[in-house]
């Protein structure tokens, strides 16, 4: 970008004017990550626990599975924040006391659903403004994994609804 003069003599875009909107661009985008990283750690907890109180073992398997996708998203999103040369927050994110919260297995999954879903929305508005391609591919692989489980969980609380009678 050239620094254009006006005819008053005064820099009409001066060339900090330029790295203040790049440093609020990444400030922006350190604090989306840090809030993902809350929600996926808060994920991760949430379904460790519900995992182990769960007797099915297809059900068990499916939720240890969302665990360790959590878990991965955790450490792809600590590694796109250090990448901006930045600290990873080692909060949890308020819904992990929210789920938990939640006494039936049944509403406690359509719980984590949501959260996968506010996850998945937030990602499908960030990708398409990411211009590290190594951040872009990682966190694309992050949504489809949560777009997965999503469609897995749906299955499952659809299937047990109908065993119970529930549509």
């Amino acid at each position: 970008m050239s620094n254009r003069i006006h005819d008053d003599g005064h820099d009409a875009c001066p060339a900090n004017a330029t790295d203040e909107s790049a440093d609020a661009q990444r400030d922006a985008l350190v604090a989306l990550l840090n809030e993902l990283l809350e929600a996926e750690r808060a994920g991760a907890r949430v379904a460790s626990e519900t995992a182990a109180e769960i007797d099915d073992p297809e059900l068990h398997r499916l939720v240890a599975g969302i665990r360790q996708d959590e878990a991965h998203g955790c450490s792809v999103l600590v590694d796109a924040i250090r990448s901006l040369d930045a600290t990873p927050t080692h909060a949890t994110g308020a819904f992990y006391e929210q789920a938990m919260a939640i006494d039936g297995l049944g509403e406690r999954l359509a719980f984590l659903n949501r959260g996968q879903r506010w996850v998945v929305r937030k990602l499908q508005a960030l990708l398409p403004t990411l211009v590290q391609p190594d951040m872009h591919h990682a966190l694309t692989q992050m949504l489809v994994s949560h777009e997965k489980n999503i469609g897995s969980v749906d299955v499952q609380l659809r299937i047990k609804g109908s065993e119970t009678g529930a549509a």
